[in-house]
């Protein structure tokens, strides 16, 4: 293979009206905007208020992985870390890590709403409510994202919410992918760094939360500080594919002292408690 081959510019070499030819209306439509450009407003054409308008799904629809079977590749590597394990392509979404960590926003009104508080028992319970609602989307969420290339950054504005966020991956080995974001108005700023170790455990695959995730509340001069949950996808092997998040997870106020202690509660034998979460806050 030549050099000019092995890095071969995909989208500077591609002839868009080439790369047409041959598909058909129904493929059009599920593409939905891949390869060529069919919608009239992706994103890029600003509202009449000025406001960019932004995706609220995947271009595409996600694909049943039940009937996927990796058995022939795991069985070797139990209790290893997945992170030095080549994966079927078949168990990601097509999306990196930076952009799932830009999912931790979702709910920012939860800090607004943290900032406009007079009492800091009261901002605890905001706080708090904003550190379940940003692994929240992961409930539902079997696809593994891709990793991203070490230097690699995403950068995300939301007018309408009121933040910017850029993320980057700041180390290779191991994976460490470090965020920042910031209110607009200049409210807040959160910001972290996340490494996530996988292991697989015959029937699941176990994510251990590493690194430690900070929100400062400018106004009120205060730093929270806490780490995720664990995370465990079942059935991994056969069956049907369900994801469960479990542990303690700790939100201390450095500046007053109070903490915050929520209990992700593991599913159990029947289930019941899938999805659970339980807490207090103690006061300084």
């Amino acid at each position: 293979m030549s050099n000019e081959d092995e890095f071969y510019d995909a989208v500077t070499g591609l002839d868009s009206d080439e790369s047409c030819e041959g598909l058909s209306e129904a493929s059009f439509k599920d593409a939905r905007g891949f390869g060529c450009s069919i919608q009239k407003n992706n994103g890029s054409v600003p509202q009449e208020n000025g406001i960019k308008k932004h995706r609220t799904s995947l271009p595409a629809n996600m694909f049943a992985r039940n009937t996927v079977s990796i058995w022939s590749i795991l069985k070797k590597c139990i209790g290893l870390e997945l992170s030095k394990i080549t994966m079927p392509i078949s168990f990601n979404e097509p999306l990196s890590f930076l952009q799932r960590i830009s999912e931790y926003m979702e709910h920012t009104y939860l800090i607004n709403r943290a900032c406009s508080l007079s009492h800091s028992i009261e901002r605890m319970q905001a706080v708090a409510a904003f550190a379940v609602s940003a692994v929240a989307s992961q409930w539902d969420r079997t696809g593994k994202p891709f990793n991203p290339l070490l230097g690699e950054t995403f950068e995300l504005i939301r007018e309408d919410q009121g933040f910017r966020l850029v993320s980057e991956q700041v180390s290779h080995h191991p994976p460490v992918s470090a965020f920042h974001a910031e209110s607009l108005s200049g409210d807040f700023v959160f910001h972290g760094s996340i490494y996530p170790k996988l292991k697989f455990w015959g029937k699941s695959v176990e994510a251990e939360p590493r690194g430690t995730i900070t929100l400062e509340l400018l106004k009120h001069n205060e730093v929270y500080t806490w780490s995720n949950p664990y995370c465990c996808v079942h059935n991994i092997i056969l069956g049907k594919l369900w994801i469960e998040q479990y542990g303690t997870v700790e939100i201390v106020n450095h500046s007053t002292g109070e903490k915050c202690v929520l209990n992700f509660k593991p599913c159990g034998m029947f289930g019941k408690e899938l999805h659970k979460v339980e807490g207090y806050i103690q006061d300084k």
